[in-house]
Order: structure tokens, then sequence, then C-alpha cells
């Protein structure tokens, strides 16, 4: 089974890249699912049915969340019944949503983990418990399994990676915005990497316009964030899964700038 990740689409220029390029991607990779953080996809904040509709009809068969799951508020009127839609599994029980989900397309298989880490973020549920019941349950399923691990910290991601080593097909960190070089197949088979990246502006800072982030870092004053609209950048994880097993065997980082891409 051949999975492309999508890492964090941010607002109106990571919405933008994915219709741009998914297209090609798909013709280039022949992935069999197709997965994406959607958190940040409206305005930088939150993700809409209509936003979730759109990359869908691009192709996207499932979609992961994080801390900013809650910003659009009319979230809560669709959550429930958006089967394909995944917001961190540590959220406390009453949580609208589902933390874990089965994406069946192309004749394969994939369960969908989401998790949110505690370090510098706020204090939920336990990550490292939450993913010990629930790929418990998961494992009856399918053996194929993605966990995306929403979380701040290095560290606590590369301990993620470890815990679920042997346990999960590819742990794969998001949040942070900046793909990481550390791609890697631990020792029991889970394909691993620190964080994706993200698809939205790289004339910007984290995707927001890079003014306002400064202004804030030099005077401290609230500040209201808005999306960059200069030229996006694109950063996703295609990762290959052994059928029989649900172990990772190959793991390829894609990296594209707008303006500089040329698909062979």
């Amino acid at each position: 089974m051949k999975v492309l990740f999508i890492g964090d689409i941010v607002g109106n220029t990571g919405r933008k890249a994915v219709k741009t390029l998914l297209p090609e991607l798909k013709s280039k990779h022949n992935p069999h699912i197709i997965i994406a953080n959607a958190e940040n996809a409206a305005g930088g904040r939150g993700v809409t049915a209509a936003i979730i509709k759109e990359f869908a009809d691009l192709g996207v068969h499932g979609f992961t969340m994080g801390n900013h799951t809650w910003d659009n508020r009319d979230i809560f009127e669709w959550i429930d019944e958006e089967k394909r839609v995944v917001r961190p599994a540590n959220f406390p029980p009453g949580t609208p949503g589902r933390g874990m989900t089965t994406i069946k397309a192309n004749g394969k298989e994939l369960v969908i983990l989401n998790l949110q880490g505690r370090t510098f973020l706020p204090a939920i549920d336990c990550p490292f418990r939450t993913a010990d019941e629930l790929l418990e349950r998961a494992g009856k399923q399918s053996k194929a399994i993605l966990v995306d691990f929403h979380a701040e910290a290095t560290s606590e991601k590369i301990a993620m990676g470890w815990h679920l080593d042997g346990r999960a097909s590819f742990v794969v960190g998001t949040h942070t915005h900046v793909q990481t070089n550390d791609d890697t197949i631990l020792p029991n088979g889970t394909g691993y990497l620190t964080d994706c990246g993200m698809v939205g502006s790289k004339e910007g800072v984290l995707g927001m316009e890079r003014d306002a982030v400064l202004r804030k870092f030099k005077t401290q004053l609230p500040v209201r964030f808005t999306v960059c609209e200069g030229k996006w950048h694109f950063h996703a994880v295609l990762v290959d899964i052994d059928d029989s097993t649900g172990k990772a065997v190959r793991i390829e980082k894609i990296r594209i700038r707008e303006d500089e891409w040329i698909m062979s």
C-alpha cells in the first residue's frame, strides 16, 4: 500500500498549492490513500465542511486535525457525522468527533489515529495511554495504521515513535510546520518522521504574515495573525506499507516550491 500524507495545510495559499500539485502527485506516485492535516486550512485556524468537500473532490481520502480543531465553531454541527475527519483522540471523553477511523480506497484499508502532545500545548489526556488503548482495537481492524502526532516538542514526538514501534505502520509529526530530515524505519518496522512540514506561504512565518509575527516578537503586544498570501511551498511524505505485515518498507519526503518545481 502506498500512502501520501500531506502536512499542515495553511489557509487559502495552502489550499491553492494542493489544488495545483495534487493531480500531478497522484499521476506520478499513484498513492492508494491520501491523508492531509487540515487543522489550519480555514484562514489558518480550523476547517470547514466546505473545505473538507473541496479536498475530498481533489482525491484526499482522510483528514487529521490538532489544537486548532475547534476554531471554526460550525465544526460542532458536522464533525460527528464526518467519518473521514479525526481530531486528537486524547481530548477528554464526551468531546465531539472521533480520534480514530478507517479509510478504505482503491482496494486498500488504512486506520488513521490522531493524537495531540502535551508539552507546550494544553494539558489534555495522556497521548501515550490513549494510543495504547486505541491501537489494541485498531490492530483488529487493519494491519496498516497511520498515526498523526500533533505536538510541539521534538522529544515528545520521538518518544512516541519509539513507544509505537512495531504497533503502527507510520508515525508522522505535525504542528511545527517545518519538515524534519530524520525519516527512518525503526527496528520493529514502524516508519517515523518528526514533522512532515506545511503547505502554505514560504514567504511568511509558518504560513502567517511575517510583519505581524515580527511585531509580536519585538513588542510582546497582542497582534492579529493573518495568513500570508505569498508564494507557496508544499511538504508531504510518501510511505510504502507491506500489506501482509503492516510494516513500513520505504519513506520518501516531498518538498516542492512554487515556480521552482518540475514534475517528471
